[in-house]
């Protein structure tokens, strides 16, 4: 396979959406998944988030119910005065940051909740699973901002 190279890659992604789009409508699902996982680790050995950290920076995850529970017993809050503080529900009912960037991003791109931040944060950006291919349009949306989505759909495609 060739080398994917990560200069100017937001460019090269808004270039190859319509390739992107063919792909992950014709792509064979089980030969996909089995090379995910490498694919997965291939790319995040070449691209650190803590340089990047557009995720944090522009977008939020959803925050269920045990990740609600789970952040407020480490802040040391209750879990209304956790939603009211720092969530807001969006259009789909879910649990959304009230802010962007996300309110526990450090200046050092570095997350103040990491080891308890929520299932969404610790699972994005999902080259390693079966979301790729079965949420497309999460997929694309992705690949316009994340490194390693754009990397990982380069090697496939």
């Amino acid at each position: 396979m060739a080398e994917i190279k990560l200069d100017d890659w937001e460019k090269k992604s808004a270039e190859n959406t319509k390739k992107y789009k063919h792909f992950l409508q014709k792509a064979d699902k089980n030969k996909v998944l089995k090379q995910l996982p490498a694919l997965h680790e291939e790319a995040f050995s070449k691209i650190d988030c803590l340089q990047c950290a557009a995720c944090c920076k522009n977008y939020s995850p959803r925050f269920k119910t045990p990740d609600i529970k789970r952040i407020s017993k480490h802040l040391k809050l209750k879990e209304s005065v956790f939603i009211d503080t720092y969530l807001t529900l969006d259009s789909d009912g879910d649990y959304v940051s009230k802010t962007a960037p996300c309110p526990f991003l450090g200046s050092d791109n570095y997350c103040g909740i990491y080891e308890q931040r929520p299932s969404d944060c610790h699972r994005f950006p999902y080259t390693d699973e079966d979301v790729l291919l079965k949420r497309p349009a999460i997929t694309l949306k992705n690949a316009t901002f994340c490194p390693a989505v754009y990397y990982v759909l380069e090697k496939l495609s």
